[in-house]
């Protein structure tokens, strides 16, 4: 539901918060957000809120959540309230000019990890001989940015056309400690060189596509693609098969309805051992392929 007036919150303990959000809660405004953003404003983990159920709300904390619930109930989503989101274990920043990093994405960062270290053993690579990975349209650079922290022997380079993107992928790199380049590019344009691994979660969502609705607050450049959502994925796949090494991989994120589709644009395009895998929710949701160049 949406909340139309201002809520009073002064004087309230977190034991009666908790049970007006069981009342505010709905489809749009889920329970976890409503506990995310108290934990948030009052800065404490949620055990806290189990414990200290008690703990009388200052004015200013009470005046806080009560806005923020004001926009979550208008469909804005956490994330964007508390400026960062989880992802594999860590939290990334997040601001208006990024997609939010979702649970459906860690899949394209597992299935990289793991072929990444099979070719590590098969190449008996070491850190004088680094895998090259290039993660395009990055976001945040959590694919890229998680890549770098757990294979050690990798070479990132993050790549996206929106420089507040960038500005955000930066902040990341630098609190993680990571050491990826980065690059303001339109897909390959400014690109030079040859990579191990592309992968990116390019825009692709059909532009008439229901869901768009809920995904409002997020930046559509991001979201939406034209011929029913796959025309930057297969530019991503032509174009991309000049920027591998021989025998390199390509994997991309796409829709749980696109995988007949995308696994065509990469056979026909020229690529081997093209398969598809699904997220955690059992949608298909990464397809990969590699590359042998002919010439």
């Amino acid at each position: 539901m949406q909340v139309s007036n201002q809520l009073d919150l002064t004087g309230l303990t977190i034991k009666q918060i908790r049970a007006m959000f069981k009342q505010l809660q709905s489809d749009v405004l889920p329970l976890h957000w409503l506990d995310g953003w108290l934990m948030h404003v009052l800065d404490k983990p949620f055990m806290f809120l189990i414990t200290d159920e008690d703990y009388q709300l200052t004015l200013d904390e009470s005046s806080k959540i009560a806005a923020g619930i004001m926009q979550l109930s208008a469909g804005k989503p956490l994330a964007y309230l508390t400026g960062q989101q989880s992802f594999w274990g860590r939290h990334f920043l997040v601001n208006g000019h990024t997609l939010i990093p979702r649970a459906d994405t860690e899949i394209l960062v597992e299935t990289i990890l793991n072929y990444a270290k099979t070719q590590q053993k098969i190449r008996q690579t070491d850190n004088k001989n680094l895998v090259n990975i290039l993660d395009l349209g990055t976001g945040t650079g959590c694919i890229g940015i998680t890549l770098a922290l757990e294979l050690k022997f990798a070479q990132v380079v993050l790549v996206d056309i929106s420089s507040e993107a960038l500005k955000i992928a930066e902040q990341n790199n630098h609190r993680l400690n990571t050491r990826c380049q980065l690059l303001q590019s339109h897909w390959f344009q400014k690109v030079s060189g040859q990579f191990d691994i592309i992968v990116s979660n390019p825009p692709y969502i059909k532009e008439n596509d229901e869901h768009l609705a809920h995904l409002r607050h997020e930046p559509i450049t991001a979201l939406v693609a034209a011929e029913n959502g796959l025309t930057d994925i297969r530019h991503i796949i032509e174009t991309g098969r000049a920027y591998l090494k021989d025998g390199g991989l390509m994997a991309i994120e796409h829709g749980f309805d696109q995988a007949e589709a995308v696994r065509n644009l990469y056979l026909s395009s020229g690529y081997l051992d093209v398969y598809t895998i699904q997220d955690y929710g059992g949608n298909d949701r990464v397809t990969l392929g590699r590359y042998k160049n002919c010439g």
